[in-house]
């Protein structure tokens, strides 16, 4: 199980939900709402809205299903579903990811995959705004 806001999907995302699908018999992904993205990434976010966000997700044959959730964290969404992996990409130490102590005590796993370099849906977005401008 992973989650993320996914927003405009691109390579980044795409490689790393295949690696996450590798690691177990199947993948969930969990999506933040269009209300917990605005209040996590700001006003104008997201660009995409959650139900466009979970079919691309969807789409992808790394994953097998997508849950949305409304609050900041998928915590209690994990705890409900106690995964036997739990997977987040970036910099993040596993103790941080929401939903691992959850896990732990479950018997599960909780893992961080690299991100991959100059992927960003941000960096797509100030692109796209500096383009605009010119």
């Amino acid at each position: 199980m992973t989650n993320g806001v996914f927003d405009i999907l691109h390579a980044g995302h795409v490689s790393y939900l295949a690696n996450a699908r590798k690691l177990g018999d199947r993948l969930i992904v969990a999506v933040n709402s269009d209300a917990s993205t605005k209040r996590l990434k700001g006003e104008s976010r997201p660009v995409n809205p959650l139900e466009q966000r979970m079919i691309v997700l969807g789409a992808l044959e790394s994953v097998d299903w997508v849950v949305s959730f409304e609050e900041d964290t998928p915590q209690r969404l994990i705890a409900g579903i106690l995964p036997d992996l739990l997977v987040k990409g970036g910099d993040y130490k596993p103790e941080e990811i929401a939903g691992s102590e959850e896990v732990w005590a479950n018997g599960g796993e909780v893992m961080v995959l690299n991100f991959e370099d100059g992927c960003s849906t941000t960096n797509i977005i100030k692109k796209i705004q500096t383009e605009s401008e010119k």
